[in-house]
């Protein structure tokens, strides 16, 4: 029997996909891939088979993948053509290695044309590659991650107390990245699921005043909301650093490690309510409840946004 191979493990997500995975399966069934070596150390000198990779070129990633069945595609941190290129690299690299099944982080509702955001571009692209190919697959669609809206919530507990974005009354079930990553772990590690598409929501679909007040009566804040348009927004984030397109510049510990062009379309989706998709399939999966943003808030320090971890864009 193969191995279970997770990409990315230098990344936030793969990170903490790789701790739960060593909870559920022995070291010996396992690989590691990431871009930064130095990520790596500390998994080799467990014994756990290791492979530096840079899904950029596809030289090497065959031989990287070549003792797994299932391959975990951690979706790349840039947007556009570059990262279908690198996905596009790595589905060939495992149909040539003879991967049976790839996993891919997904987002809620890709396959809808009518979905403004311009990060389910890539991720639409990804999952009708994979299949074009024949591989066998499970997409997670994950929902957004509350963590970076927690993070954005403090922003303004630190500045004027009026969170603004372009969300309006739209819905989302914010999900932590610590469930995502579970829920990567946990698919790796099952063999139940072929040919599958996952939602991962968190516990119930709500507004960002929703969000807000959570936040408030937790931490005894007073923050409130105001809409704002998509240009405005473009406008508040880039006030804050941030590039238009993942092939900008991206300002050192900034709060908001992000390209505004995904993050006011991401914005206009949950407004249209192209991002209101709520199911049971993270705890069918996982047998767990996902972390409630109340939760989340009372252990604020545990789920902030991180740094921007992606070295080769």
């Amino acid at each position: 029997m193969g191995k279970l191979l997770l990409t990315g493990v230098d990344g936030n997500l793969g990170k903490q996909a790789a701790e739960y995975l060593l909870e559920l399966v022995d070291k010996d069934q396992i690989i590691f891939c990431a871009y930064d070596p130095a990520c790596l150390k500390e998994y080799a000198e467990q014994g756990i088979e290791t492979h530096v990779t840079n899904f950029n070129n596809k030289e090497g990633l065959a031989e990287a993948f070549a003792h797994a069945d299932k391959l975990a595609l951690i979706s790349m941190p840039f947007v556009g053509e570059k990262r279908q290129n690198a996905h596009r690299n790595v589905v060939d690299a495992a149909k040539e290695a003879g991967v049976k099944q790839i996993i891919y982080t997904s987002l809620v509702n890709a396959a809808d044309e009518t979905n403004p955001s311009v990060e389910k571009i890539d991720h639409i692209y990804t999952e009708r590659y994979v299949q074009s190919v024949g591989l066998d697959y499970i997409f997670l669609r994950n929902s957004q991650y509350a963590e970076a809206m927690i993070t954005n919530y403090f922003t303004y507990v630190k500045g004027d107390g009026v969170l603004t974005n372009n969300q309006g009354d739209g819905k989302m079930a914010y999900i932590s990245r610590k469930d995502c990553a579970k829920a990567v772990a946990h698919v790796l590690a099952s063999k139940n699921y072929h040919e599958a598409i996952l939602d991962i929501n968190g516990q119930e679909l709500m507004t960002i005043t929703d969000f807000i007040k959570i936040g408030n009566v937790v931490t005894g804040n007073h923050i409130t909301y105001k809409e704002n348009t998509d240009e405005e927004n473009y406008a508040v984030f880039e006030a804050m650093g941030m590039p238009r397109t993942t092939d900008g510049a991206f300002k050192e510990g900034s709060e908001a490690p992000f390209s505004s062009e995904g993050m006011v379309t991401f914005g206009q989706a949950i407004r249209e309510g192209k991002m209101d998709i709520y199911t049971d399939d993270f705890k069918n999966l996982t047998g767990q409840e996902p972390l409630t943003v109340k939760y989340m808030f009372e252990h604020a320090d545990e789920f902030q946004v991180g740094e921007r971890h992606s070295k080769d864009n």
